[in-house]
Parts: structure tokens; sequence; C-alpha cells
């Protein structure tokens, strides 16, 4: 209950919501009553505000500091890293159709997640693959998908490890912990999710190591149009750069799990 609420009350904090209602705000002053200037005036910002946030070098500037130093890939270094057990992949956006390609069920972040863990993977002979996610108002689980894709990219069966209860980070953390332990592991999540993430898992006493994938905010050249023409691109990189910021005031003011155990 407390996860759909907390999903609920997210999604209409988020920009594009926030932006809608405050707009609908302005239009019943304007039609309903005779607040006319303060309607003028707050429609005027609400679509000044979608604009701005629409556009690219404003909402990678916002985004940048989410994504902080994850904005450069790990390399592992064989020579003095031990070896790496478990290259922990956390659950991401996913729906399921079976028609599809396995790839096409992973949206947004949960598919680059994927593939940047193949690549440690690949890189850290003996490992093993764990995903985690449950399967939400799908037939399957984010997790079981995922090891779905990797498969079908050439880790074997006996590599993945599928966690199809967790239905948050806090959550993952947990069933991670009971297969990991104190092992060394890789965590795989989107860049501006990682510093989140990493706080959840060290809390559990587990000490991973950054592997940070899905980096968005962009730093190299660009054509004028698409740094000056409001895209629903940059504007999905603001609301990530949002989304996050709500993340880590709720992961500061909730309890921690491990507080709840020492109770």
């Amino acid at each position: 209950m407390l996860f759909l609420l907390k999903k609920y009350v997210g999604a209409l904090l988020m920009p594009l919501p926030l932006i809608i209602l405050i707009s609908l705000a302005a239009l019943l002053l304007l039609w309903f009553t005779h607040w006319q200037k303060t309607g003028k005036v707050i429609l005027s910002l609400s679509w000044l505000a979608l604009l701005l946030l629409s556009l690219q070098p404003v909402a990678d500037k916002l985004l940048l500091p989410v994504e902080g130093k994850y904005i450069q890939r790990y390399e592992p270094d064989t020579k003095h890293t031990p070896p790496i057990k478990y290259i922990v992949v956390l659950g991401g956006d996913f729906t399921y159709n079976p028609e599809w390609a396995p790839s096409a069920n992973l949206i947004s972040n949960s598919l680059p997640r994927v593939t940047e863990g193949i690549r440690l993977y690949r890189l850290n002979s003996g490992a093993k693959m764990i995903f985690t996610g449950g399967k939400g108002v799908n037939s399957i689980s984010s997790a079981e998908i995922a090891a779905m894709v990797a498969q079908s990219l050439g880790v074997p069966v006996e590599d993945t490890i599928a966690l199809k209860k967790p239905l948050d980070t806090e959550e993952e953390a947990i069933e991670v912990e009971k297969i990991v332990m104190q092992q060394p592991l890789i965590l795989v999540t989107s860049a501006n999710h990682m510093k989140r993430s990493l706080k959840f898992f060290e809390q559990r006493g587990m000490h991973p190591i950054p592997g940070p994938a899905n980096q968005l905010a962009v730093t190299t050249p660009l054509y004028g149009w698409e740094k000056y023409i409001p895209s629903s691109y940059s504007f999905s990189h603001t609301e990530r750069a949002w989304y996050e910021t709500l993340g880590k005031i709720w992961q500061a003011i909730k309890p921690s799990s491990t507080d709840k155990e020492n109770e």
C-alpha cells in the first residue's frame, strides 16, 4: 500500500503533471473568476516553465549534478581489484509482450542497464549476474525479463539469477544481501540513480563498486536545433533530475529498513 501511495504521489509531483495542474488552475481563474490578471500571470509562467524545461541546455544542466561523477563508465582494474563474483543489475521500466523481441520489453532506463551489466560480466570471468525487480501489473517480473534478455545475448542461464520480489531499490538491496552477503559485487544502475542506490546497499553492510549505465546529460557538441528547439526528450531529462531529487528527499526522511530491524 505504501509503495502504491509513494508511486501515485511521486507521479503527481513530476514536472509535467504539476505544470498541467497549475495551468488548469490558471484557466479556471480566467474562465470563472474576476482574477484575470492573476490567471494570465500563472498561465504565462507555466508556459515559460514548460518551454525552458524542454530545452537541452536547461534540462541537462539540471541533470548533470545528479549524475555527478558517474558520468564515466567503470573499467575494472584486473591487477588490483579482487575477483568480482556478482554483477547486480537493478530493475527499471518494463512491459511484457511475448511476441516482441526480448529486448523490446525493457523500456527507457532498463535496457542500457542490462547491456552494461553484460559488458561488465564479460570482463569478469566466473561472475554471476543478478537481476532485480518485481512484476507489477505484468505476468512476469522485471528481473525475469532482464535475465531473458541477457540470455538472448549469450549469457548462460546458469550465470543468471532473477530476484522477483523487490518493488523498489531498498527492497532490492535487502534481497541481494541474502545472496551476496559481504562478497565483492558491481552495482549496475542508471548514472542518475547510482548515488541513491549505493546508499541503500551500504546501509546493508555491502560495499558495491558502482557500474553506472544510461548516462543522459549531454556534454558533447550538438546541432543548434537539438539545443534550442523544445523536445520531449530533453524534458525527460528534467523529469529524471526531479525524480531523483524527490527520491533523495524521501530516502532522507523515511526510516531505513536497518533502523526497523534494530528497534
